[in-house]
């Protein structure tokens, strides 16, 4: 086992505090930033992510090993000459306008940054504008849309229309979840992916980004 493996399981078994010291230890010993999230937190968050796809884990699980991915890269990320170059892509995201549940949301954020992608968290209740100031001030290369409620869906079109309008669109790509909204809604409203859950999103994610 390598001391990368180490700190993979530390994420996985949810040691934040080991996870934070580690970190501490291995940057005083001259081990560059990038490998510790490259070549340890990336995989554990990875391993993560495919056991909660194939449901082995539950929600606790993977909020406890998001936990620790966090505690690490509290330790890691101030030390980044530039954050820019680890990260994998760049997300805005939110649940769309009069929607105001955002655990599942949450749950996407936390698997995206711990899979090594920058992600802007809008929060819920977030107005098309607000997807597209957010889009224009950070440059993204994705924005990703959840909605729990059946009457909220419609925002996401309005959404896409607005990000049409502002000239964005072809610039970006949509990407779309939550229990109400499926693949065949997310080809009629002209979105770019869909993603049932957390993991499916860092999936899909990884794979519009790789053809951006």
């Amino acid at each position: 086992m390598t001391v990368f493996e180490d700190l993979a399981n530390m994420i996985i078994t949810g040691q934040h505090t080991a996870a934070a010291e580690w970190a501490e230890t291995e940057l005083s010993n001259g081990v560059p930033p990038g490998e510790i999230i490259d070549k340890g937190m990336i995989p554990g968050m990875d391993e993560i992510g495919r056991r909660w796809k194939n449901q082995e884990i539950h929600m606790p699980e993977v909020l406890i090993a998001a936990r620790a991915m966090k505690s690490c890269m509290a330790v890691v990320k101030p030390q980044l000459a530039n954050a820019s170059d680890t990260s994998r892509g760049s997300i805005v995201i939110g649940t769309v306008k009069g929607d105001l549940h955002d655990i599942g949301k949450n749950l996407v954020v936390m698997m995206l940054e711990g899979a090594g992608y920058t992600v802007h968290d809008l929060g819920n209740d977030v107005s098309p504008e607000a997807f597209v100031r957010a889009t224009e001030e950070h440059g993204v290369d994705i924005v990703a849309m959840s909605a729990l409620l059946t009457t909220t869906v419609p925002m996401m079109t309005e959404t896409i229309d607005a990000l049409k309008e502002a000239e964005l669109r072809t610039k970006v790509k949509v990407i779309v979840g939550g229990a109400p909204v499926s693949d065949e809604l997310a080809k009629k409203i002209e979105a770019d992916g869909y993603a049932p859950d957390g993991a499916s999103a860092v999936d899909v994610i990884s794979k519009l980004v790789t053809a951006l």
